[in-house]
């Protein structure tokens, strides 16, 4: 399956030492410096959100993006500056599922306890989205796009399913583009305020909130262990397992369990309740969210050469953080680093001699937990120096890449209209919230 690529760029492997320097220098400083600013706790009623490093790392790279103009050179972010650090991010997010692979090793005997509570939960990725979005886009007017808002997150593989089913260009696609951008745009930050506050109310049970965590995507599901991890701290390697492999479910089986269940389901859907719902709205087209000529860039194609750079260089960033928020000295930390970087290579390298038939992240994962596995020799002393990094100062590098590529995509966002953003924000929010339900009865006496 093929599809559009939701931004209007071409993929090319030309990469200027200026943008790297650029883009790695100010990756160093905002890391640093969100660790250092450090948790910060807002009450509201209920519950509370707490507002991490991860989240100050994200928020201070988009400003930067968005001022770019009126930025002194080196700190003018252009958009070739931007999409480097989105190629930055795709790799780098590889020694976060390294590090959850690792940890999962160890624990799946406690696992295979709750093997149909991890099965299982994956149906709230399938009908959370749609239950919770499609309501609220018939409500609001929209028609035909809330099936391609709402059957998925929209990630790159719902790109794929519907860009082959309607058509990029039809009412469907424009929907499905609309929640890739909403995702990519504020996807992390949503995700982790929305799970931190639910997490605050105590209603779940914070495995039930992990699993719910594993929705597919790297960088969201970063977010939501982390907020998470800050409610339960007492918990937080158990919770950041529980995601791990809640989320390679969902990257593995996740993409053809959408094609076949949850798109259908939203097509369904979407027949039965537009008549009840939806007859009497007047109908609210999504404009297209496709950029203008003027937006158009090369996006860098990383050759093994710059993701290995790339991998190096965030494993620094991760070992400063390690530092300054969990008072781990740097070289005692420095050993799991190395391993994990290591572990990253071989997966990747295990994904192209296999011709990337099967993602990379699955093969990552699975040279990750082999390595942790009771029964594999050494086991123990592996887990006990990877032990030693944090996987939440992992999780702050990670978005400050984010943070610095997303003023690329303000642009197309402007154009989508607030209606199809709620939507996608209420898509988004179904998914985490009916796995976590489903997950909840099978980790209650945990």
């Amino acid at each position: 399956m093929t599809s559009q690529v939701p931004t209007a760029v071409s993929a090319k492997s030309g990469i200027s030492a200026g943008s790297i320097v650029q883009v790695f220098a100010l990756a160093l400083v905002i890391a640093a410096l969100s660790e250092w600013l450090g948790p910060l706790p807002i009450e509201l009623g209920v519950g509370k959100v707490v507002l991490l490093p991860m989240i100050w790392a994200l928020l201070i790279g988009l400003v930067l993006g968005l001022l770019a103009k009126r930025m002194p050179q080196p700190l003018s972010l252009g958009l070739h500056s931007q999409h480097l650090a989105a190629a930055v991010l795709s790799c780098a997010l590889f020694l976060f599922i390294a590090k959850l692979g690792l940890m999962v090793g160890g624990s799946l005997p406690q696992l295979a306890k709750v093997g149909w509570g991890l099965a299982l939960q994956e149906l709230g990725n399938l009908i959370g989205c749609v239950l919770l979005g499609m309501p609220v886009a018939l409500l609001l007017g929209i028609k035909r796009e809330a099936i391609g808002a709402t059957f998925s997150i929209g990630r790159e593989p719902g790109l794929a399913i519907v860009g082959e089913r309607f058509g990029m260009d039809s009412p469907e696609g424009r929907g499905v583009l609309a929640e890739y951008i909403t995702g990519t745009l504020i996807g992390a930050i949503f995700i982790s305020l929305l799970a931190g506050f639910v997490a605050s109310l105590d209603i779940f049970h914070p495995l039930a909130l992990g699993m719910g965590a594993g929705v597919g995507s790297g960088s969201m599901t970063a977010a939501a262990v982390g907020a998470i991890s800050a409610q339960y701290p007492e918990r937080a390697n158990d919770i950041a397992t529980f995601a791990a492999a809640a989320n390679l479910i969902a990257t593995t089986l996740g993409t053809y369990l959408t094609l076949f269940i949850s798109l259908p389901l939203a097509v369904h859907a979407y027949r039965i309740f537009e008549p009840i719902l939806g007859s009497k709205r007047k109908a609210v087209a999504v404009q297209e969210a496709a950029p203008t000529a003027q937006e158009v860039v090369h996006v860098p194609a990383l050759n093994l050469g710059m993701r290995l750079l790339a991998w190096v260089y965030v494993g620094v960033l991760v070992l400063i953080g390690n530092q300054i928020g969990y008072g781990v000295p740097m070289l005692d930390a420095l050993p799991g680093i190395a391993l994990i970087i290591g572990v990253v290579l071989v997966g990747d390298l295990i994904y192209m001699a296999t011709q990337r038939k099967l993602p990379a992240v699955c093969w990552i994962s699975f040279v990750a937990m082999a390595l942790t596995f009771p029964a594999v020799p050494y086991a123990a002393e592996v887990a006990a120096i990877t032990g030693k990094v944090n996987f939440l100062a992992m999780i702050t590098p990670m978005l400050t890449f984010a943070g610095l590529s997303l003023a690329k995509d303000i642009p197309a966002f402007r154009r989508l209209g607030w209606r199809i953003v709620v939507v996608s924000l209420m898509a988004n929010a179904g998914v985490f919230l009916a796995a976590a339900v489903i997950a909840e009865f099978f980790v209650g006496s945990m």
